[in-house]
């Protein structure tokens, strides 16, 4: 039988012995060793935060790209043992990020990459392979899961504003269209490109493609490619986006249309950059 992940016994925690006369008395036990202890050096304490934090991963594992048949199908459950040990050991080497709803989605492309990996060699490591990548792409973007910095320079906020200010560059007309007539604000539809760089967007294999353009480009300038990539996603649409009001446009946007349309985006993209 395989041993539980968390249990205490592998966390450090000795377990006391008997007494000559019978059970050992409540009074012997340490408050390391009390399952009730409030203790923060507890290491009960630590086993029950470590529960808490993996039962929040199981459930968005669970429900990471439910239609995919790499995490629905056959082998789908070894995928997602795989998926919790890396964002829970991820959590435990970052306490001060922790584990925070959405790094599931960051982490399914790269286990995707990695496992389906035509080179078995490869293929064998995706779960370390993904660790290390999925500690590569937050050290870029993890102040977008920081809730202290919502309202900082550094911030979501401050890069939905940036999206807006070179839509109004790029494409005065429908900046005006969305931002004025419609009111279809960025928050409304960029929180979610932005955070789980487009994973929401886009199939697994389309996605791939959109990470391909973004890490191609050195760290400081990545988010920059991220809000090039959500401009294009716009200005690619702009006709339909003409068409519609609030109600249409908002829905439009939550559930982009143009999903097989990645090549032309990437290269609306591209030019954006270079101007």
């Amino acid at each position: 039988k395989e041993r539980d992940p968390l249990e205490p016994a592998e966390m450090g925690c000795k377990q006391s012995e008997p007494t000559q006369d019978g059970p050992l008395c409540p009074e012997t036990v340490s408050t390391m060793d009390h399952p009730l202890s409030s203790d923060t050096t507890s290491v009960w304490n630590a086993f029950f935060k470590d529960t808490e934090i993996l039962s929040q991963i199981e459930r968005d594992v669970a429900r990471t790209h439910p239609d995919d048949p790499f995490f629905s199908g056959p082998g789908a459950e070894s995928h997602h043992q795989a998926m919790q040990r890396i964002l829970l050991v991820f959590a435990k080497l970052n306490p001060g990020l922790k584990y925070v709803q959405g790094m599931n989605e960051l982490l399914a492309p790269l286990y995707f990459t990695f496992h389906t990996d035509p080179d078995r060699d490869v293929a064998k490591h995706a779960e370390a392979d993904s660790f290390l990548s999925l500690v590569s792409v937050l050290s870029s973007f993890r102040d977008n899961f920081c809730q202290q910095l919502d309202s900082t320079r550094e911030g979501i906020k401050a890069h939905m504003a940036a999206l807006s200010d070179l839509l109004e560059q790029a494409d005065p007309p429908l900046w005006e269209h969305l931002n004025v007539t419609t009111q279809v604000n960025p928050q409304f539809y960029s929180f979610r490109w932005i955070t789980l760089l487009f994973t929401q967007e886009f199939e697994l294999p389309e996605i791939v493609r959109i990470w391909d353009f973004i890490f191609s480009v050195d760290m400081d300038h990545r988010l920059e490619a991220v809000l090039h990539v959500c401009c294009a996603m716009l200005i690619h649409i702009r006709d339909q986006l003409f068409e519609g009001d609030f109600n249409v446009n908002l829905k439009l946007l939550q559930r982009y249309p143009c999903k097989e349309d990645v090549p032309t985006i990437l290269s609306i993209a591209a030019s954006l950059s270079s101007v």
